[in-house]
């Protein structure tokens, strides 16, 4: 089967083909759209002048530079760490203010009511450009006139602006998560690697008077091993009955992912801290563990008990992700809350 078969691209490469990820999927049918309305725009009479001709090849390479970042494959580390995303966006945002400057007076007209749509969105209604552009559209009976072109532009880029800040926060959200993941993986890995080269040290200390140690009599890597396997797998119990509270979202940041995904060398770690801390005295009446099940079943406990550290991190999550505006959240009330969507 030929390429071009197999991949239904057109004369503008659009649109996306197989094995592309969801938010890739989305971005590169609204490029489509955006390129038709340009190769649209550039087809009517009369021609467009010279002026607004470089404004349309600025919007061409505006949508090269979306497709080309939603077609990138040769960084894995930017794409997990969503700086595609970004640029993507960036650049679609960018052409949909372009295009707004060359639409001819005859579509202009109702353009003004999608202009408002993403300013309410992402604005607030005390924003001046917000406030002058619903004024003048009262005005003219919701028609955008040529007049106003300018300031709905600049309200336009303005909202995009304040999308963009909002999706950067989730962002770096994630990305904070996706580094606290991988250190703590590194570190709950690293005690396993500590028990197996010297038992004396991590393995010895989960072990109790009267030789109760997790695994056997005699301390060792493996014990390590088994009360990490306990905590991360009771976290992993615990984040399967959490899922309930967890919300979905239409980003492209695998935020609740990250958060679940976050427990589990929480989990282990707990188990296997709280276990020293059981052999150390620390926790009052509880000083001494009998038999390998029991310290097994208090790593368990432990294991469970990581998610009134991890509830804290889904709150914060959820805060951030309630901040990324789309057109399925009501808009805001002049008092500052959102109105419930239908």
């Amino acid at each position: 089967m030929s390429t071009r078969t197999s991949h239904p691209f057109d004369d503008d490469q659009d649109v996306a083909g197989p094995r592309r990820s969801p938010w890739c999927q989305r971005a590169a049918a609204h490029i489509a759209e955006l390129q038709s309305q340009l190769n649209r725009i550039r087809k009517m009479e009369p021609p467009l002048d010279s002026r607004d001709e470089e404004i349309a090849n600025k919007t061409a390479t505006h949508l090269r530079a979306a497709r080309s970042a939603i077609g990138d494959k040769s960084s894995t580390w930017s794409k997990l760490t969503g700086s595609t995303v970004d640029r993507a966006f960036s650049n679609i945002h960018k052409v949909e203010v372009k295009l707004l400057h060359l639409t001819r007076e005859d579509d202009l007209t109702w353009r003004g009511a999608v202009v408002l749509a993403q300013a309410r969105q992402h604005l607030g209604r005390a924003d001046p450009r917000l406030q002058l552009l619903e004024e003048r559209l009262k005005s003219t009976e919701n028609e955008l006139k040529p007049s106003l072109r300018d300031l709905a532009a600049s309200t336009l880029l303005a909202a995009h602006d304040a999308e963009e800040t909002e999706r950067a926060r989730l962002r770096s959200f994630r990305n904070i998560l996706l580094a606290s993941v991988i250190v703590t993986g590194i570190i709950a890995g690293l005690f396993v690697v500590w028990g197996y080269v010297s038992p004396s040290a991590i393995p010895r200390n989960l072990c109790f008077a009267g030789g109760a140690c997790p695994v056997g009599a005699r301390p060792g890597g493996t014990d390590v091993l088994l009360v990490e396997a306990a905590g991360l797998g009771a976290a992993a119990l615990a984040g399967a009955v959490s899922i309930r509270s967890i919300q979905g979202t239409s980003t492209p940041y695998s935020v609740p992912m990250m958060l679940m995904l976050l427990r589990l060398p929480v989990g282990a770690l707990s188990a296997l801290l709280g276990i020293l801390l059981i052999h150390g005295e620390f926790i009052p009446g509880l000083s001494n563990l009998n038999s390998g099940p029991q310290i097994i079943a208090w790593a368990i406990a432990f294991g469970i008990l990581q998610e009134s550290v991890t509830r804290m991190v889904d709150r914060q999550g959820k805060a951030v992700l309630s901040n990324v505006r789309g057109s399925e959240r009501g808009f805001e009330k002049p008092g500052g809350s959102p109105e419930p969507s239908e």
